[in-house]
């Protein structure tokens, strides 16, 4: 097959769909999922800059929940009340009625049909690539080992001294993490138990996110998923690089305890006897970075959660800090911009045999695996690269999970699980895998697809989503 183009697909008639795996009932603890189609988390970028609720973000789900998938999970959600952008925020009261609304909407266009989570997240800070002049002269805390470096006698003319090195001087000249605040903007670690905001999170993070999960039962939500995945807190805190001595890194069963903590504290905030609210895990199957996570570790995890009562165990691989690509100055590193990043999200440009289509199926089926030898049969969600109906249904078939997420291909057509139930598979609008929405997302510019953005041509007004499926 030509990696640069999306294989010919064999679509199933009206009747074999309806007895097709990918079409039929899943439990996700006390809920019923009418069929075993996902849409995964998705930041759209169409939040306030407070993080409420918009006309244009009801738009964006109306859109997808229209499509009447098993399940929809709404993006990424802070659960601090924090200032992060266009990005929806759960952190207090305030943001319910806002989130009660997006309830209503994917319930009332999908019919009802559509089981509707939200992804609950934390971060730590990240700043942008600096100026080096303004680094060195404002940003640097001059220590007594840069005046030696530079033989100053006092900080001002140490700034001074270090600013006019060549790079490889000032590289010798500073400490590990001082270099990469230079050239790729200063990040927070779990690991830097030096600051007490940090060194605290294993006490403050289980309660963020058990209020979280109360306002989204408030809100009318069907469940949460922990985001315990890519380059944030509780997949840092899962990560092999957690080398904390304090009990809460090193090994598995230390890295594991505060997304343990934070699982079994949302499930005990929404236990409510007239209501079954789904609790579920979203993270790695693999780093995909050195001496970061491998299957292993995942499969570890995965048993962990379901043990604590995790209701679903969504994969993903990929999209860390540790490999992204150098940002321009006074931009963020991206964490999807490095080989990892190239796992998580493939494209048609992958050159290894087989990508980017289902590229991560055969590590969903090794923690599925591990699951059930252990005696659980918490359902499995896996993702990356699938775009068409026969390699979802046979993922299943296998028994490479027990759910069918898809991103971007749901980006590209929100009918296309409707038209394949329906027998019209041969009008689904496939994904390209280029990644054009991603481009996107790394600017935090509102996410479209190149499929559908200009109708019109390049020069025409973009649609902010997809149009509509003219049955």
């Amino acid at each position: 097959m030509n990696r640069h183009a999306i294989a010919e697909e064999r679509w199933p008639t009206a009747e074999e769909a309806a007895g097709a795996r990918l079409f039929s009932p899943v439990r996700l603890g006390g809920r019923l999922a009418r069929t075993r189609t996902w849409v995964p988390a998705m930041v759209p970028w169409r939040a306030t800059e407070d993080g409420l609720v918009t006309p244009a973000l009801l738009d964006w789900y109306g859109r997808l929940a229209a499509g009447k998938p098993g399940v929809l999970v709404v993006e990424a959600t802070g659960v601090r009340d924090v200032p992060s952008g266009p990005l929806l925020r759960i952190g207090d009261d305030r943001f319910v009625p806002g989130l009660r609304a997006l309830c209503e909407t994917v319930r009332a266009r999908s019919d009802g049909e559509t089981l509707i989570f939200i992804q609950l997240i934390d971060f730590l800070a990240i700043k942008r690539r600096p100026d080096p002049a303004r680094f060195f002269a404002e940003f640097l805390a001059i220590t007594d080992a840069h005046r030696r470096a530079v033989g100053a006698r006092d900080d001002g003319e140490a700034r001074r001294a270090l600013a006019a090195l060549a790079p490889e001087q000032q590289r010798a000249a500073l400490t590990a993490r001082e270099w990469e605040a230079l050239q790729m903007g200063r990040r927070e670690r779990v690991t830097d138990v030096d600051a007490p905001h940090i060194r605290d999170l294993p006490r403050t993070l289980p309660p963020l996110f058990a209020a979280a999960a109360a306002r989204a039962q408030a809100a009318g939500f069907d469940g949460v998923e922990l985001h315990a995945a890519h380059a944030y807190t509780l997949a840092s805190f899962l990560s092999a690089l957690n080398t904390r001595g304090d009990g809460f890194g090193g090994a598995r069963a230390d890295r594991q305890r505060v997304p343990v903590a934070a699982l079994r504290a949302a499930r005990a905030a929404t236990r409510d006897a007239g209501r079954d609210f789904v609790v579920g895990v979203r993270f790695l199957s693999a780093e995909g970075i050195a001496g970061g996570n491998d299957v292993a570790d995942a499969a570890h995890f995965a048993v962990a959660f379901a043990q604590a009562g995790a209701d679903y165990l969504s994969l993903s691989q990929g999209g860390k800090f540790e490999d992204a690509a150098q940002p321009r100055i006074g931009e963020a590193a991206y964490p999807y911009t490095g080989p990892s990043g190239e796992a998580c999200m493939p494209t048609v440009f992958v050159t290894e045999a087989g990508a980017p289509f289902g590229r991560q199926l055969g590590a969903a089926a090794a923690v599925r695996a591990a699951v059930r030898a252990a005696g659980l049969e918490t359902p499995v969600v896996a993702a990356g690269g699938i775009t068409a109906f026969s390699l979802a249904e046979t993922a299943l078939a296998r028994g490479d999970c027990d759910i069918v997420a898809s991103a971007r291909q749901s980006l590209a057509d929100p009918d296309w699980f409707t038209k394949v139930r329906l027998g019209r598979g041969a009008e689904v609008r496939r994904c390209q895998l280029t990644n054009y929405c991603e481009a996107l997302d790394q600017r935090h510019r509102p996410i479209t697809c190149q499929l559908w953005d200009h109708p019109q041509g390049a020069g025409g007004p973009r649609l902010a989503v997809a149009p509509p499926w003219a049955r």
